[in-house]
């Protein structure tokens, strides 16, 4: 069981990259942590649980959430962090992308948010981050990106509208918006192409996107908020 007063951080894609980078943050910020993802091996850290499984899965949801309240008794942070990027042309997206990018980037993100939910709530209070992309923002005809558009645009947009929903109700909801960050998704050989798609020219790192989302957890007046963090990519090119 948590110590008394530990907060429990869940967070989605844990495994690797800026998921990876989100649990050793919430760790060093105190709080018990529970870790999934589909290969995620298991943790030799009491304050961490981790939970194999694909988030597009309901029953992944459902284990996720029943093990932080099993092993810690609560939930105060969401972080969905899961995501894929298939970057082709529009009419070359077959029914299994469109079923791959939907289940993980928004069916994902609907079934575990709507099992945490409750549990903040019953609690008092609760912190929801979204990870989108700043192609949603500001499209870029060097990247065919419809259904990156389609999934994280509307997790973009439920961001908004679950902040005002329970604003009154002490639930924070905010996303953070990174540009193309190095991690294992895009391959070393891509890196210098990825690099020029950002107007400061260079690709973000993990960290980027990790000290955005800290900094949210830390800032009770912030919610509804979409914190770009992208090499300037929003802003225009």
């Amino acid at each position: 069981m948590s110590t008394q007063g530990q907060k429990v951080a869940v967070i989605t894609g844990a495994s690797q990259g800026i998921g990876a980078g989100l649990v050793d943050a919430y760790r060093k910020l105190g709080h018990a942590v529970v870790a999934t993802s589909r290969t995620i091996a298991p943790a030799d850290d009491a304050g961490i649980v981790t939970v194999q499984g694909d988030i597009a899965d309901p029953a992944t949801a459902e284990r996720v959430v029943a093990a932080a309240v099993e092993r810690f008794g609560r939930i105060d942070t969401l972080v969905n962090n899961a995501g894929i990027f298939v970057a082709k042309p529009f009419t070359d997206y077959t029914e299994d992308d469109y079923a791959a990018v939907t289940g993980i980037n928004l069916a994902g993100f609907f079934r575990i948010t709507q099992q945490a939910l409750p549990r903040m709530l019953a609690q008092g209070g609760g912190h929801i981050v979204n990870i989108t992309t700043s192609l949603v923002d500001n499209a870029d005809s060097r990247v065919p990106s419809v259904l990156a558009s389609l999934t994280k645009g509307g997790l973009q947009s439920a961001t908004k509208s679950l902040a005002i929903e329970y604003a009154m109700r002490g639930i924070r909801v905010n996303a953070v918006s990174p540009g193309t960050i190095k991690t294992p998704m895009h391959p070393e050989e891509a890196h210098e192409a990825l690099a020029g798609l950002h107007p400061v020219g260079r690709m973000g790192e993990p960290g980027d996107v990790v000290d955005a989302v800290v900094y949210l957890e830390n800032a009770p007046f912030v919610t509804g908020e979409i914190l770009h963090v992208d090499g300037g990519m929003s802003a225009g090119h």
